[in-house]
């Protein structure tokens, strides 16, 4: 594997001229810690915001990077307000509960549309089919958990009937990975996990991506194809919420691993049960409601932001400044 590929994980002297205090941490120091901050820079005068807010100084216990995001390990209790104050500054936040170990085999099980790739297939599909705008607004409100997610893919594969192949082959060849997908795979997989996705979307674009990206297992819907033309059809058991969630279940069990060290990452209302059954649950630049009952929220960070939640699980053993 191509070193370059991933994200590396590291201590960074850079961050010693910044934040002295990380020069003093001990491994019983994480009794201190409960929460982490990340963003590709931090800088002294946003703990300064942070200390006005708390009313006392603010100093992290630990700094390290992940590829070019900066961590540093917090004490004490992150409020809403902190939360929100981290959000103005572009930068992202998480408890330290429930993180699954690097040093251990794992599962990051991925929603696809929005979160492995930047598009929705069907929406894309249905705009060079030339019924975009209906499609797209069926899609929205199947993302915010208006509609049963059964009933809305069938209402919306039912308008592309007649659409050429041709046109799932335009949009396959030109699938545009979410950035850091690729680094964060090859990071996990270089670590001893299995990577897979659970979609919602389709086993053209899935199918692609476990390839591409040498998945343990890619699961989706498969349209129904005749004489080169889609029938308006799907076939099969329709890949929902629950089914999700199945596959993480599923998956865990077929590797042998332990269920608290998996992780289900994705962005709409049908990824929160398969969310909710993993070990963390991480919303991906998501809908409001999912972003609420996630056990963390990324909103600035690309999919390297994974990476550094999980990366709080090499302390105290790797990133001591002594020893």
């Amino acid at each position: 594997m191509d070193a370059t590929s991933v994200f590396a994980i590291k201590k960074h002297t850079k961050l010693l001229t910044r934040f002295p205090s990380i020069r003093h941490f001990r491994p019983s120091d994480c009794r201190q810690a409960g929460w982490m901050l990340y963003g590709f820079h931090i800088s002294p005068s946003y703990l300064d915001d942070f200390a006005f807010l708390t009313g006392e100084a603010v100093k992290p216990l630990a700094g390290w990077t992940v590829g070019p995001y900066e961590v540093l390990l917090m004490r004490g209790e992150l409020t809403p307000e902190m939360m929100a104050l981290a959000d103005a500054l572009s930068l992202d936040c998480a408890l330290l509960d429930n993180i699954p170990n690097l040093f251990e085999p794992g599962l990051a099980l991925f929603d696809m549309d929005s979160t492995a790739i930047q598009i929705e297939c069907i929406d894309e599909i249905a705009k060079l089919a030339g019924v975009g705008e209906q499609v797209a607004a069926v899609t929205e409100r199947a993302m915010q958990g208006e509609l049963d997610f059964e009933q809305s893919l069938r209402e919306r594969v039912g308008t592309l009937k007649g659409t050429d192949v041709s046109v799932l082959e335009q949009v396959r060849d030109s699938l545009p990975l979410m950035p850091g997908m690729r680094q964060l795979t090859a990071s996990l997989q270089a670590r001893g996990w299995k990577v897979a996705i659970a979609s919602g979307g389709f086993t053209w674009f899935s199918d692609s991506l476990r390839d591409q990206l040498s998945l343990a297992h890619a699961e989706s819907n498969q349209l129904v194809i005749e004489n080169g033309k889609l029938t308006g059809e799907v076939t099969g058991q329709v890949v929902d919420a629950q089914r999700k969630a199945d596959i993480l279940d599923d998956l865990t069990y077929r590797y042998e691993l332990t269920p608290t060290n998996t992780i289900a990452v994705g962005d709409g209302a049908n990824d929160l049960k398969m969310m909710s059954a993993a070990g963390l649950g991480i919303a991906y630049h998501a809908k409001p409601k999912v972003q609420k009952e996630a056990q963390v929220a990324i909103r600035h960070a690309d999919l390297g932001g994974v990476l550094c939640v999980l990366s709080a699980s090499l302390l105290p053993q790797r990133l001591s400044w002594k020893g």
